[in-house]
Protein backbone atom coordinates (compact mmCIF):
# COMPACT_ATOMS: atom_id res chain seq x y z
CA UNK A 1 0.00 0.00 0.00
CA UNK A 2 2.91 2.73 0.53
CA UNK A 3 4.71 1.60 -2.30
CA UNK A 4 1.41 2.46 -4.39
CA UNK A 5 0.51 5.78 -2.59
CA UNK A 6 4.13 7.09 -2.36
CA UNK A 7 6.40 4.72 -4.12
CA UNK A 8 7.10 7.53 -6.82
CA UNK A 9 8.08 9.64 -3.79
CA UNK A 10 10.24 7.18 -2.48
CA UNK A 11 12.26 7.21 -5.99
CA UNK A 12 12.94 10.32 -5.95
CA UNK A 13 16.15 11.99 -5.49
CA UNK A 14 17.15 12.27 -1.75
CA UNK A 15 18.04 15.43 0.00
CA UNK A 16 19.37 16.47 3.42
CA UNK A 17 17.16 17.13 5.85
CA UNK A 18 17.31 18.86 9.46
CA UNK A 19 15.15 18.94 12.14
CA UNK A 20 12.48 22.18 11.74
CA UNK A 21 12.79 24.60 14.26
CA UNK A 22 10.07 26.97 15.76
CA UNK A 23 9.62 29.40 17.67
CA UNK A 24 7.64 28.08 20.43
CA UNK A 25 10.65 26.44 21.31
CA UNK A 26 8.30 22.36 21.14
CA UNK A 27 9.51 19.94 19.35
CA UNK A 28 8.02 19.39 15.94
CA UNK A 29 6.95 15.90 16.42
CA UNK A 30 3.69 14.62 16.62
CA UNK A 31 2.74 11.28 18.17
CA UNK A 32 -0.67 9.84 18.86
CA UNK A 33 -2.54 9.65 21.93
CA UNK A 34 -0.38 6.92 24.01
CA UNK A 35 -2.55 4.10 25.64
CA UNK A 36 -5.65 2.86 23.95
CA UNK A 37 -8.73 5.32 24.10
CA UNK A 38 -10.32 4.74 21.51
CA UNK A 39 -10.78 1.06 23.24
CA UNK A 40 -12.84 2.92 26.02
CA UNK A 41 -16.92 2.90 25.51
CA UNK A 42 -17.03 6.39 26.82
CA UNK A 43 -14.85 8.00 24.10
CA UNK A 44 -15.48 5.74 21.25
CA UNK A 45 -19.34 6.88 21.95
CA UNK A 46 -18.19 10.67 22.10
CA UNK A 47 -16.08 10.12 19.01
CA UNK A 48 -18.40 8.16 16.86
CA UNK A 49 -21.01 10.49 17.71
CA UNK A 50 -19.24 13.76 16.16
CA UNK A 51 -17.18 11.79 12.95
CA UNK A 52 -20.80 9.70 12.02
CA UNK A 53 -22.72 13.34 12.04
CA UNK A 54 -19.53 15.05 10.27
CA UNK A 55 -19.08 12.44 7.65
CA UNK A 56 -22.34 12.91 6.15
CA UNK A 57 -21.37 16.64 5.08
CA UNK A 58 -20.91 17.12 1.20
CA UNK A 59 -17.81 18.65 -0.72
CA UNK A 60 -18.56 21.24 -3.70
CA UNK A 61 -16.18 22.53 -5.98
CA UNK A 62 -17.33 26.49 -6.21
CA UNK A 63 -16.00 29.26 -7.89
CA UNK A 64 -16.87 32.71 -6.09
CA UNK A 65 -17.32 35.44 -9.51
CA UNK A 66 -18.12 38.98 -9.04
CA UNK A 67 -20.40 38.66 -5.45
CA UNK A 68 -21.94 35.30 -7.63
CA UNK A 69 -21.41 31.61 -6.27
CA UNK A 70 -21.24 29.37 -9.20
CA UNK A 71 -21.15 25.83 -8.87
CA UNK A 72 -18.46 24.04 -10.83
CA UNK A 73 -18.65 20.13 -10.23
CA UNK A 74 -16.09 18.31 -12.05
CA UNK A 75 -13.61 15.73 -11.32
CA UNK A 76 -12.61 17.13 -7.74
CA UNK A 77 -16.06 17.19 -6.69
CA UNK A 78 -16.72 14.23 -7.96
CA UNK A 79 -13.83 12.40 -6.26
CA UNK A 80 -14.49 13.91 -2.95
CA UNK A 81 -17.88 13.03 -3.01
CA UNK A 82 -18.07 9.30 -4.03
CA UNK A 83 -14.77 7.84 -3.57
CA UNK A 84 -11.57 9.68 -2.40
CA UNK A 85 -9.57 6.97 -3.21
CA UNK A 86 -9.92 2.92 -4.46
CA UNK A 87 -10.51 1.57 -1.20
CA UNK A 88 -12.81 4.26 0.76
CA UNK A 89 -15.73 5.71 0.09
CA UNK A 90 -16.39 9.70 0.78
CA UNK A 91 -18.40 8.59 3.90
CA UNK A 92 -15.51 6.05 5.11
CA UNK A 93 -13.11 8.90 4.01
CA UNK A 94 -14.58 11.77 6.19
CA UNK A 95 -14.96 9.44 9.10
CA UNK A 96 -11.49 8.18 9.17
CA UNK A 97 -10.30 11.24 9.28
CA UNK A 98 -12.22 13.23 11.72
CA UNK A 99 -12.09 10.12 14.01
CA UNK A 100 -8.30 10.39 13.76
CA UNK A 101 -8.74 14.54 14.52
CA UNK A 102 -10.75 13.36 18.04
CA UNK A 103 -8.25 11.00 19.33
CA UNK A 104 -5.09 12.83 17.69
CA UNK A 105 -6.08 16.40 17.52
CA UNK A 106 -4.56 16.16 14.49
CA UNK A 107 -5.11 14.33 10.93
CA UNK A 108 -3.20 14.11 7.75
CA UNK A 109 -4.37 13.27 4.10
CA UNK A 110 -2.43 13.33 0.88
CA UNK A 111 -3.67 13.89 -2.18
CA UNK A 112 -2.51 11.98 -5.42
CA UNK A 113 -1.78 14.09 -8.73
CA UNK A 114 -1.48 12.48 -12.12
CA UNK A 115 0.01 15.40 -13.95
CA UNK A 116 -3.03 18.37 -13.47
CA UNK A 117 -5.56 15.40 -12.47
CA UNK A 118 -6.32 14.78 -8.54
CA UNK A 119 -6.24 10.53 -8.68
CA UNK A 120 -6.92 9.99 -5.05
CA UNK A 121 -6.79 10.97 -1.90
CA UNK A 122 -5.41 8.78 1.06
CA UNK A 123 -5.83 9.68 4.97
CA UNK A 124 -2.39 9.18 6.95
CA UNK A 125 -2.34 7.01 10.27
CA UNK A 126 1.15 7.14 11.45
CA UNK A 127 3.06 6.36 14.12
CA UNK A 128 4.87 9.88 14.57
CA UNK A 129 5.19 12.18 12.15
CA UNK A 130 8.52 14.46 12.01
CA UNK A 131 8.85 18.22 10.65
CA UNK A 132 11.94 18.79 8.59
CA UNK A 133 13.57 21.53 6.82
CA UNK A 134 15.80 21.75 3.89
CA UNK A 135 18.59 23.78 2.93
CA UNK A 136 16.13 26.32 0.77
CA UNK A 137 13.82 26.71 4.71
CA UNK A 138 11.05 24.53 2.79
CA UNK A 139 9.15 22.58 4.93
CA UNK A 140 8.87 18.79 4.97
CA UNK A 141 6.69 16.01 7.38
CA UNK A 142 8.25 12.57 7.68
CA UNK A 143 5.81 9.63 8.09
CA UNK A 144 6.42 6.49 10.07
CA UNK A 145 4.38 3.75 9.27
CA UNK A 146 3.08 0.64 11.87
CA UNK A 147 5.37 -1.43 9.00
CA UNK A 148 8.58 0.48 10.03
CA UNK A 149 7.70 2.21 6.51
CA UNK A 150 8.70 5.88 6.03
CA UNK A 151 7.85 8.79 3.61
CA UNK A 152 9.00 12.11 3.02
CA UNK A 153 6.22 14.83 2.04
CA UNK A 154 6.37 18.31 1.38
CA UNK A 155 4.00 19.96 3.92
CA UNK A 156 2.53 22.35 1.51
CA UNK A 157 0.94 19.39 -0.04
CA UNK A 158 -0.03 17.57 2.57
CA UNK A 159 -3.81 18.53 4.26
CA UNK A 160 -3.36 18.88 8.05
CA UNK A 161 -6.08 19.50 10.56
CA UNK A 162 -5.50 20.24 13.75
CA UNK A 163 -7.51 20.38 17.04
CA UNK A 164 -6.36 22.38 20.18
CA UNK A 165 -4.49 24.30 18.83
CA UNK A 166 -2.22 26.48 20.92
CA UNK A 167 1.52 25.92 22.20
CA UNK A 168 3.19 24.17 18.92
CA UNK A 169 3.20 26.26 15.70
CA UNK A 170 2.38 23.32 13.60
CA UNK A 171 0.66 20.55 15.92
CA UNK A 172 -2.52 20.54 18.05
CA UNK A 173 -2.15 19.54 21.85
CA UNK A 174 -2.42 16.27 23.16
CA UNK A 175 -5.62 14.85 25.06
CA UNK A 176 -4.01 15.03 28.49
CA UNK A 177 -6.28 16.67 30.34
CA UNK A 178 -8.86 13.89 30.42
CA UNK A 179 -6.48 11.25 30.69
CA UNK A 180 -7.31 10.81 34.33
CA UNK A 181 -10.73 11.11 34.18
CA UNK A 182 -10.63 8.17 31.88
CA UNK A 183 -8.56 6.44 34.46
CA UNK A 184 -10.82 6.64 36.88
CA UNK A 185 -13.53 5.03 34.33
CA UNK A 186 -11.81 2.34 34.09
CA UNK A 187 -11.01 1.46 37.58
CA UNK A 188 -14.46 1.89 38.36
CA UNK A 189 -15.60 -0.16 35.33
CA UNK A 190 -13.00 -2.51 36.48
CA UNK A 191 -14.61 -2.28 40.47
CA UNK A 192 -18.09 -3.28 38.83
CA UNK A 193 -16.73 -6.32 37.31
CA UNK A 194 -15.41 -7.77 40.86
CA UNK A 195 -18.37 -6.46 42.82
CA UNK A 196 -20.63 -9.00 40.66
CA UNK A 197 -18.01 -11.39 40.58
CA UNK A 198 -17.92 -11.24 44.91
CA UNK A 199 -21.36 -10.90 45.30
CA UNK A 200 -21.67 -14.89 43.78
CA UNK A 201 -20.00 -16.22 46.68
CA UNK A 202 -21.55 -16.38 50.13
CA UNK A 203 -18.76 -16.04 52.19
CA UNK A 204 -18.38 -16.91 56.20
CA UNK A 205 -16.70 -18.05 59.51
CA UNK A 206 -17.93 -21.88 60.81
CA UNK A 207 -17.02 -21.53 64.51
CA UNK A 208 -16.75 -24.57 66.38
CA UNK A 209 -16.95 -25.10 69.85
CA UNK A 210 -13.72 -26.81 72.11
CA UNK A 211 -10.17 -27.68 70.41
CA UNK A 212 -10.51 -29.69 67.18
CA UNK A 213 -7.40 -30.53 65.40
CA UNK A 214 -7.03 -28.53 61.78
CA UNK A 215 -7.96 -31.71 59.76
CA UNK A 216 -11.10 -32.28 61.52
CA UNK A 217 -11.72 -28.38 60.81
CA UNK A 218 -10.89 -29.36 57.44
CA UNK A 219 -13.28 -32.03 57.17
CA UNK A 220 -16.54 -30.46 59.11
CA UNK A 221 -15.71 -27.02 56.77
CA UNK A 222 -15.74 -29.12 53.45
CA UNK A 223 -18.71 -31.43 54.88
CA UNK A 224 -20.20 -28.03 55.58
CA UNK A 225 -19.69 -26.97 51.78
CA UNK A 226 -20.60 -29.99 50.16
CA UNK A 227 -24.41 -30.13 52.19
CA UNK A 228 -25.41 -26.86 52.33
CA UNK A 229 -23.56 -24.52 49.78
CA UNK A 230 -24.13 -25.88 46.58
CA UNK A 231 -26.76 -25.52 43.51
CA UNK A 232 -28.01 -29.24 45.23
CA UNK A 233 -29.42 -27.22 48.31
CA UNK A 234 -32.96 -25.87 46.31
CA UNK A 235 -34.22 -25.54 50.02
CA UNK A 236 -31.67 -22.53 51.01
CA UNK A 237 -31.48 -23.44 54.47
CA UNK A 238 -28.64 -25.08 56.45
CA UNK A 239 -28.73 -26.73 59.61
CA UNK A 240 -25.90 -27.26 62.05
CA UNK A 241 -25.86 -28.23 65.96
CA UNK A 242 -24.96 -26.48 68.65
CA UNK A 243 -21.25 -27.93 68.28
CA UNK A 244 -20.67 -25.19 65.31
CA UNK A 245 -21.79 -21.44 64.73
CA UNK A 246 -21.60 -19.98 61.12
CA UNK A 247 -20.90 -16.03 61.14
CA UNK A 248 -21.42 -14.63 58.21
CA UNK A 249 -19.13 -11.99 56.88
CA UNK A 250 -20.83 -8.98 55.02
CA UNK A 251 -19.10 -7.86 52.46
CA UNK A 252 -20.17 -4.85 51.05
CA UNK A 253 -17.51 -3.40 47.90
CA UNK A 254 -17.71 0.25 47.44
CA UNK A 255 -18.92 1.55 44.14
CA UNK A 256 -19.30 5.07 42.65
CA UNK A 257 -23.04 6.02 42.55
CA UNK A 258 -25.27 6.46 39.46
CA UNK A 259 -24.81 10.37 39.89
CA UNK A 260 -20.93 10.44 39.98
CA UNK A 261 -20.87 7.76 37.12
CA UNK A 262 -22.57 10.19 35.20
CA UNK A 263 -20.53 13.29 35.95
CA UNK A 264 -17.44 11.08 34.86
CA UNK A 265 -19.17 10.48 31.68
CA UNK A 266 -20.43 13.61 30.69
CA UNK A 267 -16.84 15.40 31.27
CA UNK A 268 -15.70 13.11 28.60
CA UNK A 269 -18.68 14.09 26.48
CA UNK A 270 -17.73 17.96 27.48
CA UNK A 271 -14.38 17.38 26.37
CA UNK A 272 -15.43 16.49 22.95
CA UNK A 273 -18.41 18.78 22.20
CA UNK A 274 -21.03 15.84 22.50
CA UNK A 275 -24.28 14.90 25.36
CA UNK A 276 -26.00 11.97 25.71
CA UNK A 277 -29.07 13.35 23.51
CA UNK A 278 -26.41 13.34 20.45
CA UNK A 279 -25.16 10.05 21.46
CA UNK A 280 -28.10 8.42 21.71
CA UNK A 281 -29.83 10.49 18.67
CA UNK A 282 -33.03 11.88 20.72
CA UNK A 283 -32.26 15.00 19.88
CA UNK A 284 -34.59 18.20 19.15
CA UNK A 285 -34.56 20.44 15.96
CA UNK A 286 -32.79 22.96 18.32
CA UNK A 287 -30.54 20.44 20.19
CA UNK A 288 -29.15 19.16 16.87
CA UNK A 289 -28.49 23.20 15.63
CA UNK A 290 -26.27 23.89 18.81
CA UNK A 291 -24.71 20.86 18.34
CA UNK A 292 -24.03 21.39 14.64
CA UNK A 293 -22.56 25.03 15.17
CA UNK A 294 -20.69 23.97 18.27
CA UNK A 295 -18.86 21.01 17.22
CA UNK A 296 -19.98 19.99 13.56
CA UNK A 297 -19.43 23.28 11.33
CA UNK A 298 -15.96 23.87 13.00
CA UNK A 299 -14.78 20.82 11.60
CA UNK A 300 -16.35 21.64 8.21
CA UNK A 301 -14.50 25.36 8.50
CA UNK A 302 -11.54 23.55 8.98
CA UNK A 303 -11.75 21.35 5.82
CA UNK A 304 -13.19 23.70 2.96
CA UNK A 305 -9.87 26.09 3.96
CA UNK A 306 -7.25 23.44 4.45
CA UNK A 307 -8.69 21.29 1.02
CA UNK A 308 -9.15 24.62 -0.70
CA UNK A 309 -5.44 25.30 -0.11
CA UNK A 310 -4.03 21.54 -0.96
CA UNK A 311 -6.39 21.29 -4.19
CA UNK A 312 -5.21 23.98 -6.09
CA UNK A 313 -2.71 26.64 -7.14
CA UNK A 314 -2.25 30.09 -6.36
CA UNK A 315 -3.91 31.09 -9.82
CA UNK A 316 -6.67 28.89 -9.31
CA UNK A 317 -7.66 30.67 -6.10
CA UNK A 318 -7.38 33.74 -7.96
CA UNK A 319 -10.11 32.78 -10.04
CA UNK A 320 -12.39 31.65 -7.07
CA UNK A 321 -12.56 28.49 -6.83
CA UNK A 322 -13.54 26.78 -3.37
CA UNK A 323 -14.58 23.49 -1.68
CA UNK A 324 -16.94 23.81 0.69
CA UNK A 325 -18.28 20.93 2.96
CA UNK A 326 -22.44 22.02 3.59
CA UNK A 327 -24.96 19.35 5.08
CA UNK A 328 -28.35 20.19 4.29
CA UNK A 329 -29.65 21.14 7.68
CA UNK A 330 -33.30 20.86 7.18
CA UNK A 331 -32.97 17.69 7.13
CA UNK A 332 -33.29 17.29 10.98
CA UNK A 333 -35.67 20.19 11.55
CA UNK A 334 -39.49 18.93 12.64
CA UNK A 335 -42.23 17.95 10.45
CA UNK A 336 -43.86 21.40 11.16
CA UNK A 337 -41.08 23.39 10.05
CA UNK A 338 -40.61 21.21 7.02
CA UNK A 339 -44.13 21.66 5.78
CA UNK A 340 -43.76 25.35 6.56
CA UNK A 341 -40.95 25.87 3.77
CA UNK A 342 -43.87 25.68 1.01
CA UNK A 343 -44.27 28.99 1.39
CA UNK A 344 -40.47 29.84 0.34
CA UNK A 345 -41.20 26.97 -2.75
CA UNK A 346 -44.41 29.54 -4.15
CA UNK A 347 -42.24 32.51 -3.51
CA UNK A 348 -39.38 31.66 -5.30
CA UNK A 349 -36.87 31.71 -2.53
CA UNK A 350 -36.29 27.56 -3.00
CA UNK A 351 -37.13 25.06 -5.71
CA UNK A 352 -39.26 22.32 -5.58
CA UNK A 353 -36.88 19.92 -5.70
CA UNK A 354 -34.86 21.56 -2.81
CA UNK A 355 -38.20 21.14 -0.93
CA UNK A 356 -38.25 17.46 -1.67
CA UNK A 357 -35.07 17.26 -0.85
CA UNK A 358 -36.11 18.23 2.70
CA UNK A 359 -37.95 15.53 2.69
CA UNK A 360 -35.93 12.65 1.01
CA UNK A 361 -38.06 12.29 -1.56
CA UNK A 362 -37.25 12.15 -5.09
CA UNK A 363 -36.84 15.14 -7.75
CA UNK A 364 -39.42 15.56 -10.01
CA UNK A 365 -39.07 16.39 -13.50
CA UNK A 366 -39.00 20.47 -13.42
CA UNK A 367 -38.64 21.19 -10.39
CA UNK A 368 -34.96 22.40 -10.32
CA UNK A 369 -36.36 25.85 -11.65
CA UNK A 370 -38.12 28.41 -9.46
CA UNK A 371 -41.38 29.30 -9.43
CA UNK A 372 -43.64 31.67 -7.68
CA UNK A 373 -47.23 32.39 -6.81
CA UNK A 374 -49.78 34.59 -9.22
CA UNK A 375 -50.97 36.60 -6.40
CA UNK A 376 -47.64 38.05 -5.49
CA UNK A 377 -45.10 40.56 -7.46
CA UNK A 378 -42.51 42.82 -7.23
CA UNK A 379 -43.51 46.22 -5.74
CA UNK A 380 -42.43 48.35 -9.38
CA UNK A 381 -45.54 46.44 -11.36
CA UNK A 382 -48.75 47.53 -12.19
CA UNK A 383 -52.29 45.69 -11.66
CA UNK A 384 -52.37 45.89 -15.49
CA UNK A 385 -49.25 43.97 -15.82
CA UNK A 386 -45.72 43.61 -15.82
CA UNK A 387 -43.61 47.19 -15.82
CA UNK A 388 -41.72 48.29 -18.92
CA UNK A 389 -38.15 47.70 -17.92
CA UNK A 390 -38.95 44.56 -16.12
CA UNK A 391 -38.45 41.62 -18.93
CA UNK A 392 -35.55 43.72 -20.46
CA UNK A 393 -33.70 43.84 -16.99
CA UNK A 394 -34.31 40.43 -16.14
CA UNK A 395 -32.58 39.50 -19.39
CA UNK A 396 -29.81 41.85 -19.01
CA UNK A 397 -29.15 40.02 -15.71
CA UNK A 398 -29.01 36.55 -17.45
CA UNK A 399 -26.67 37.80 -20.06
CA UNK A 400 -24.38 38.93 -17.86
CA UNK A 401 -24.64 35.75 -15.77
CA UNK A 402 -23.78 33.73 -18.78
CA UNK A 403 -20.93 35.91 -20.00
CA UNK A 404 -19.26 35.56 -16.84
CA UNK A 405 -19.98 31.35 -16.39
CA UNK A 406 -18.50 30.92 -19.94
CA UNK A 407 -15.33 33.43 -19.71
CA UNK A 408 -12.37 31.42 -20.88
CA UNK A 409 -8.88 30.98 -19.19
CA UNK A 410 -10.04 29.57 -15.97
CA UNK A 411 -7.91 26.77 -14.93
CA UNK A 412 -10.30 25.82 -11.95
CA UNK A 413 -12.27 23.60 -14.06
CA UNK A 414 -11.22 22.83 -18.09
CA UNK A 415 -13.30 20.55 -20.38
CA UNK A 416 -14.04 18.24 -17.44
CA UNK A 417 -13.77 20.92 -14.28
CA UNK A 418 -10.45 19.63 -13.93
CA UNK A 419 -8.13 21.43 -11.87
CA UNK A 420 -4.21 22.24 -11.93
CA UNK A 421 -3.72 23.09 -15.22
CA UNK A 422 -0.96 24.46 -14.80
CA UNK A 423 0.49 22.50 -11.70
Amino acid sequence: MLQKIFGPLAAGPRKLYTQLRIMSGYTPIFTPWQGKPYEADVVRAAVDAIARNAAKLRAKHIRRVGGEIISVGGRIERLLSVRPNPNMNAYDFLYRLITTLMIDNNAFAYPLWDGPNLVAIWPINCTMAEFLEDDSKTIYVKFYFFDGGQVVLPYSEVIHLRRHYYNNDLLGETNDPINSTLGVIHTTNEGLAQAVKTSAFLRGLLKFQGMLKPEDIKANRDRFVTEYMTVQNSGGIAAIDSKAEYIELKNQPLMVNAAQMKELRDAVFRYFGVNEKIIMGNYSEDEWNAFYESTIEPIATQMSLEFTSKLFTDREHGFGNEIVFEANRLQYASVSTKLALVALVDRGAMTPNEWREVFNLAPIDGGDKPIRRLDTRPTDETDGGESGGSNEQEGSQNGDFQEGNTSGGDPGTGTDGQSGNDR
